[in-house]
């Protein structure tokens, strides 16, 4: 049986740190937590995993590349404003300013380990 959703896997540095980051303030959900190797949380058609130091998945990133890259997950919003204002009162961290586009605005916030998250309103 294969799982329909896409997987994408973020390395970090404490598991339970980025589940409970997850879950708190974007909604997902435990699938399952075999902390402190591994999680996977679920959102809709999103399943990130979240692999710990001890994990098969972060013994095989390569020493020079186990830093956050540009890539980020995409979490749509109806509000961008109200969803600003909601994690910075839970001291969630902004990597940017807010982001105009031809498609809507943006901004970009930090998990725990320093991955990034953009949080987006659609236009519209």
């Amino acid at each position: 049986m294969t799982d329909e959703r896409a997987s994408i896997r973020y390395v970090v540095d404490d598991v339970q740190a980025s589940v409970d980051f997850y879950v708190t303030h974007f909604g997902f959900s435990v699938n399952s937590n075999v902390a402190p190797a591994f999680a996977d949380v679920v959102r809709g058609p999103i399943r990130l995993l979240v692999s710990g130091p001890p994990s098969s998945g972060a013994r095989s990133t390569p020493s020079d590349m186990n830093v956050p890259g540009r890539n980020r997950i995409l979490i749509v919003v109806d509000d961008l404003e109200a969803e600003m204002e909601r994690l910075d009162a839970a001291g969630v961290p902004f990597r940017s300013d807010v982001v105009s586009g031809p498609g809507g605005r943006q901004v970009l916030v930090t998990d725990p380990a320093g991955n990034l998250v953009e949080v987006f309103e659609p236009k519209g």
